[in-house]
């Protein structure tokens, strides 16, 4: 039986996002950076449960809904397994961005911004990227 993927669910009471989609998320966020592949098992909903203390039928809810969309399936009796994954050759490829921008988050902290500050600083700079991208085509 294959053990469960090296991923923790990290829980943000005051992010205004219902906690189902944060583990949907999170999960997503996993898949595309190659930390889940295809055949690992997600953690159980108790093993969820006793790690962030929310309510085991969220975490069935977010597994149901990362099912309905073709990324895990679950065997009764054995867990839930991831089905695909949504990195594609970006993850392994994409190494030298993912220490460029580490770095970068890092000289952020070392400036006094805290997570929020760097993430808000981050998705400003990501729409205006995009967003501009979207306008030119």
């Amino acid at each position: 039986m294959a053990e469960s993927a090296a991923v923790e669910f990290r829980i943000d009471r005051r992010s205004g996002v219902a906690t189902y989609l944060q583990i949907v998320q999170q999960t997503k966020q996993a898949l595309r950076l190659g930390v889940l592949e295809p055949g690992d098992r997600l953690p159980t909903a108790r093993e969820v449960v006793e790690a962030t203390a929310i309510n085991p039928n969220t975490v069935l809810k977010a597994y149901r809904e990362l099912e309905r969309e073709g990324l895990v399936e679950a065997r009764r009796g054995l867990g839930t397994f991831v089905r695909r994954t949504l990195g594609g050759a970006a993850a392994t490829t994409d190494a030298p961005l993912r220490d460029e921008l580490t770095d970068w988050t890092r000289r952020a902290q070392a400036a006094g911004l805290d997570r929020d500050d760097v993430s808000a600083l981050f998705t400003a700079a990501l729409d205006s990227t995009f967003d501009k991208g979207d306008q030119q085509t």
